[in-house]
């Protein structure tokens, strides 16, 4: 598809916002927004809009937060919501895997060491959000302790093994104590998970199996089934913390402590102490505690672990440096400008956890379908153990056991968990990168990306564009013109009129004094100086007809690429006049080029929008060319105009939009995916669902490949998840499979599906060095 330039309206100087109204989101239904993943054996709680933590505290209730302790994957964390939600004063619960967060609205303070008895009861410890762990405890556990019931069980059951050549019998009560004993942890776990609103836990059905192996007389079965259980949670758990080790990396980049200022002395203090314009000193190799403002004059930090830009950046006097950062070259004072909690590192924590919440639809998908696919496999189980010997005289042990195993085979555990854990780790991925991307949603709407539509000024180009021309004409001087312009752009924010006003700073000119200042919107400027109105606008928005050398310095200037206005002036009760032409050029990004041929490779179509004149942006499409092909591109659009333009093609492909300024943040909302420059408006970030941290141009393409990866991973998860159950399912009814075997399938599967979404966190690119 070829989309050609077909708009000719106009854009210069300041441009009011657009106000786009939010529409509701799929994404904030009940099903999605529940944190993590439903428990991976377990029928989720009712889906109720208190069981969601709202996004913005009500003023009445207390806001709490703990750090939770135990956690081996994402079903635990619905665990804990679905016990701390059932507490009376508990308006919701909102648990963060990633980040390990507990998030409480609470009625009453009064519930606070209720809440922590709970989570003790369904087997979970709280601590401070504050606290740090203590090394010393950390350094104490070893693969001997940390596995003491796996080892035990499994010492038991070759003890048992043994005697069973010499005693039979002692061998088989021998099998019976080991499974007891090791079942008696999991018994009290199902039972607590039933009274805190999850009665059909793993835990459960492996107590239900275990018991009935044993009732069966299939003692070394049931301690195998016990053992194989403990082997795959245990998996589980080391996947988990890998698939956490990124955010756990992130949240390590922020220092304990820091070397404040204090009348000219150094003093060390927490970090978590550290006030608004506090003075820190930083030495080389240590990282900053806080966001800071370079009070010294230069200095090399290194960005990497947050930006992914191997190179040390150089910093100059009053730049302002993210917390994490490390300092390279020299010691050096800032002046912290965070507040506790609110550093770059809290930031990106704060959308990661946003992220949680925002569901890929296959995930919401399966949340639902787990909700009434075990309690259903319990009834197909239970149908299975008593028709065939209630209508066909069947033996009643052999179906049982055949039932049995089908409890076993048929936990979604695996399938549940394929979508989270490979997501989680394609987010951490891209995170490691310097790529924020705000949830599955947004990660899988990448991977469907057809066309890329790009905001000119400040993501295509650097967003700082100079003056190269100031032509004046009625006998005008370039000083004369530069003051009258800079006296109707003086106080404006937009990228042009700061550049005109450092023009005139830069050559002394003194600005003259201008009244009754007002925007035209797509027009320009204008305003009075010494009675006459001077106006600044496009030159086909101008209501006076050019003259032909005016007209033909007009077209050389926007031929070379080059934004132009025109600058007239109208005394009172007489006919403006054209006074100068005032040209800019903004440089493009270095990557800009070998972004857009790396997108050209995936297919993915990219397109220019941008408010210039037409001679402007073809001249731009040309330096972008791919292949001898000028960029596609859309001229002289308003923020109204983009915003439709992107509702049009959205009709036809799937589009995503990057942008960084204000007036982008309307045209981002109506495509269907969007990514935001990190150095764009706080506006364009908020609105994005994806931001590059680092302003390279050529992560789009490797998130889009990441996305595309993803999704790949997701599809070969399941079919591993739903495979191996279709084929043990069908073996264990006819009876060639045991109950072992089936536990092995489904830890099996659970392992599988895990180790293939760990590939992700080695991922590399294709179409970037």
């Amino acid at each position: 598809m070829t989309i050609k330039n077909v708009n000719s309206l106009s854009h210069i100087s300041s441009i009011q916002p657009l106000s786009v109204a939010k529409a509701p989101s799929a994404e904030t239904s009940c099903a999605q927004d529940t944190t993590g993943t439903s428990s991976c054996c377990s029928q989720s709680a009712p889906c109720q809009a208190n069981n969601e933590a709202p996004a913005a505290s009500n003023p009445d209730h207390e806001r709490q937060e703990w750090k939770v302790v135990g956690m081996d994957c994402p079903a635990c964390a619905k665990k804990v919501e679905n016990a701390v939600i059932k507490i009376e004063g508990v308006v919701s619960a909102k648990v963060l895997f990633a980040t390990e967060k507990l998030v409480v609205q609470l009625q009453s303070p009064a519930t606070h060491e209720q809440i922590e008895q709970t989570c003790v009861a369904a087997g979970f410890q709280l601590t401070s959000v504050h606290s740090t762990p203590d090394k010393s405890e950390k350094s104490k556990g070893s693969l001997f302790t940390d596995n003491i019931q796996i080892i035990s069980i499994a010492l038991g059951m070759i003890v048992a093994a043994l005697l069973k050549s010499w005693s039979p019998q002692a061998s088989q009560w021998l099998f019976t104590l080991t499974c007891v004993l090791g079942l008696i942890p999991i018994l009290k776990s199902a039972y607590q998970l039933t009274r805190s609103g999850t009665p059909f836990a793993i835990e459960t059905l492996m107590s239900v199996a275990a018991l009935g192996a044993l009732y069966l007389g299939e003692t070394a079965e049931a301690a195998m089934v016990l053992l194989l259980f403990l082997i795959g949670e245990r998996l589980e758990a080391f996947a988990a913390s890998r698939a956490r080790s990124g955010v756990q990396a992130l949240m390590a980049l922020v220092p304990e402590s820091a070397i404040k200022i204090i009348d000219n002395q150094r003093v060390t203090i927490a970090a978590s102490e550290l006030q608004l314009d506090d003075v820190i000193e930083v030495s080389p190799g240590s990282r900053l505690p806080a966001d800071g403002q370079l009070l010294d004059d230069t200095v090399s930090v290194d960005e990497s672990a947050l930006t992914g830009e191997s190179l040390p950046v150089e910093k100059q006097k009053g730049d302002n440096v993210m917390a994490g950062s490390i300092v390279v070259d020299r010691v050096v004072r800032f002046k912290a400008i965070s507040k506790q909690g609110e550093n770059a590192i809290d930031r990106i924590l704060h959308l990661i956890e946003e992220a949680e919440s925002r569901k890929a639809p296959l995930e919401r998908f399966l949340d639902k379908f787990s909700r009434w696919y075990t309690p259903l496999m319990m009834v197909v189980a239970l149908l299975v153990v008593i028709t065939p010997p209630l209508l066909f005289a069947q033996p009643w042990e052999t179906w049982v056991y055949r039932g049995l195993a089908l409890l076993l085979i048929a936990c979604p555990c695996a399938l549940v968990i394929s979508t989270p854990a490979a997501i989680t780790s394609g987010l951490a991925t891209a995170a490691k990168r310097g790529a924020l991307i705000k949830g599955g949603a947004a990660l899988e709407q990448l991977g469907k990306v057809e066309v890329m539509a790009f905001d000119k000024t400040g993501t295509l180009t650097q967003g700082k564009p100079t003056v190269t021309d100031v032509i004046g004409l009625d006998n005008l001087t370039q000083d004369e013109l530069l003051s009258l312009a800079g006296a109707i752009e003086t106080g404006s924010n937009h990228p042009l009129a700061k550049s005109l006003l450092l023009k005139a700073q830069q050559q002394g000119v003194i600005l003259a004094e201008a009244t009754d200042k007002q925007t035209l919107a797509g027009v320009g400027v204008q305003g009075k100086v010494q009675g006459q109105i001077i106006r600044i606008s496009s030159p086909s928005k101008l209501s006076e007809a050019l003259t032909p050398s005016v007209n033909t310095t007009v077209q050389q200037l926007e031929d070379q690429g080059k934004t132009v206005v025109v600058v007239t002036r109208q005394p009172e009760q007489q006919a403006a006049s054209v006074i100068g032409i005032i040209a800019w050029q903004d440089t493009l990004r270095s990557d800009a080029k070998q972004a857009l041929s790396a997108l050209n490779k995936l297919g993915i179509q990219a397109i220019m929008l941008t408010g210039d004149n037409p001679r402007s942006a073809e001249a731009i499409s040309k330096k972008l060319s791919s292949d001898n092909k000028p960029m596609d591109f859309q001229a002289s659009l308003l923020p109204k105009d983009k915003v439709t333009f992107i509702e049009k093609l959205a009709q036809q492909s799937h589009v995503a939009m990057v942008g960084d300024g204000i007036n982008d943040a309307p045209a981002m909302k109506a495509a269907n995916v969007s990514v935001a420059m990190g150095s764009g408006t706080d506006v364009a970030l908020e609105t994005a669902d994806s931001a590059i941290t680092h302003n390279r141009l050529t992560e789009l393409a490797v998130m889009i490949e990441l996305s595309q990866a993803t999704l790949t991973n997701i599809r070969q998860n399941v079919t591993i998840a739903l495979g191996l159950k279709a084929v043990f399912l069908v073996t264990s009814l006819l009876g060639i499979t045991g109950l072992w075997v089936a536990v092995l399938a489904d830890s099996g599967a659970t392992a599988l599906v895990t180790a293939n979404a760990l590939r992700l966190l080695r991922f590399k690119p294709k179409n970037i060095d």
